[in-house]
C-alpha cells in the first residue's frame, strides 16, 4: 500500500487567541503537491507543523507516514526545506554554504563538497559557486536556497513561496527546476499564493482559506469541466440541430458550439454530428477552468 506523502487528522493550531488552522483533515498522495491560498491562509503554519517547528494545538500530522512528534529527527532527515524570505549568510560562498547544509543533514564531510558542486550545477549556479552569497541577485539566492534544501537527496522537499521576488525569467527558471524534481523521485510540496505557478508544476492541490481546507484533489480532476467546444468553418446551426437531435445540450456563440451535456461521449457526439452534416471543423477541445476560478468560487462572499 502506498504511504501518503502528507496527512492531517483534526489538525488545529493557534497563536494565542488567533486560530491559524481549523481542524484540518486531509490526506495527500506522493508526487508534486501545491499548497495554495491567500497570504494568511495558514500555509506557512501548516508547513512548520509538518516540519515539527510548531506543535499542533489539537490533532496530529504525518509526513511520509511518520508523525514528527514521534520521530522528529527521523522526519527531518528525510525532507528538505526552502523557507520564504532571504536567510542566507552573506559572507559565505555558495559552495561553502551548501556543503555545510549537506553535512548538517548527515552527508559525510568527504562527500559534502562534491555533492554541493553537483547540486549547484543542477540549479544553474556552477559558475557562481565560489561567489559570496551577499553578492547574489534575488534569483540566484532563490536557487541557492533550493540547492541547500535538496543537497542531501531528501525523499520530500517543502518549498515556501519559491518564486517570491523573481522577475518573469527567474520565475520560469525556478518553475522549471521544481518540475524537474519529480523526475528525480523527490516528492515536492510547493506553497504559493500564485495559482498559475501551481498549475504549471503540480499534480495535486490543497486549497486553504482562513485556515480551512476548501479543496484537495488532483489538479486535472479539479480543472476539467466536462464541457466540449468545437469551432466550425460554417453552418453551425446544422451541427447544433444534429447534436440536439441526439439528445445533447448545446449553446452557440458565433462559429463556436459548446456541448454542455450529452447522452454519451461528447467528443464522439461532435464527430458524428460533423460527419452527418458534412461541416468542416476548425477546432475541437475540452473546456477547462483555472485554479483561480475554482478558488474564487469556493471562498465565501464575505471573505
Amino acid at each position: 500500500m502506498t504511504v501518503a506523502a502528507l496527512s492531517a487528522y483534526n489538525l488545529g493550531h493557534a497563536y494565542g487567541d488567533i486560530v491559524a488552522l481549523h481542524h484540518l483533515d486531509v490526506e495527500v498522495p506522493p508526487g508534486r503537491i501545491g499548497l495554495v491560498g491567500a497570504n494568511g491562509a495558514g500555509k506557512t503554519t501548516l508547513i512548520k507543523v509538518l516540519l515539527g517547528i510548531l506543535t499542533p494545538t489539537v490533532g496530529r500530522v504525518e509526513v511520509l507516514g511518520v508523525d514528527p512528534a514521534d520521530d522528529l529527527i527521523g522526519v527531518r532527515s528525510r525532507i528538505g526545506y526552502m523557507p520564504e524570505g532571504e536567510c542566507l549568510p552573506k559572507d559565505q560562498t555558495a559552495a561553502d554554504f551548501v556543503s555545510y547544509a549537506a553535512e548538517l543533514a548527515g552527508v559525510p564531510p568527504t562527500e559534502s563538497r562534491q555533492r554541493a558542486s553537483d547540486i549547484l550545477t543542477m540549479v544553474g549556479l556552477h559558475e557562481e559557486r565560489f561567489r559570496y552569497l551577499g553578492d547574489f541577485s534575488t534569483g540566484m539566492k532563490q536557487r541557492a536556497m533550493l540547492a541547500q534544501a535538496i543537497v542531501h537527496d531528501p525523499e520530500m522537499v517543502f518549498l515556501d513561496e519559491p518564486t517570491a521576488g523573481l522577475d518573469p525569467a527567474g520565475r520560469e527558471e525556478m518553475l522549471d527546476l521544481i518540475s524537474r524534481l519529480g523526475g528525480f523521485g523527490i516528492n515536492v510540496l510547493v506553497s504559493s499564493h500564485v495559482l498559475p505557478d501551481i498549475e504549471q508544476t503540480c499534480d495535486w492541490v490543497v486549497m486553504l482559506d482562513g485556515g480551512r481546507v476548501l479543496r484537495s484533489g488532483p489538479i486535472s480532476g479539479l480543472t476539467e469541466t466536462g464541457v466540449v467546444e468545437l469551432e466550425v468553418v460554417d453552418s453551425i446551426d446544422l451541427v447544433a440541430a444534429e447534436l440536439r437531435r441526439t439528445g445533447a445540450t448545446v449553446e452557440t456563440t458565433g462559429e463556436v458550439l459548446t456541448i454542455t451535456s450529452s447522452p454519451g461521449d461528447p467528443f464522439l457526439a461532435a464527430r458524428d454530428a460533423l460527419a452527418a452534416t458534412d461541416v468542416s471543423l476548425r477546432r475541437l477541445g475540452a473546456r477547462s477552468t483555472t485554479l483561480e476560478d475554482i478558488f474564487l468560487g469556493e471562498v465565501p462572499d464575505d471573505e
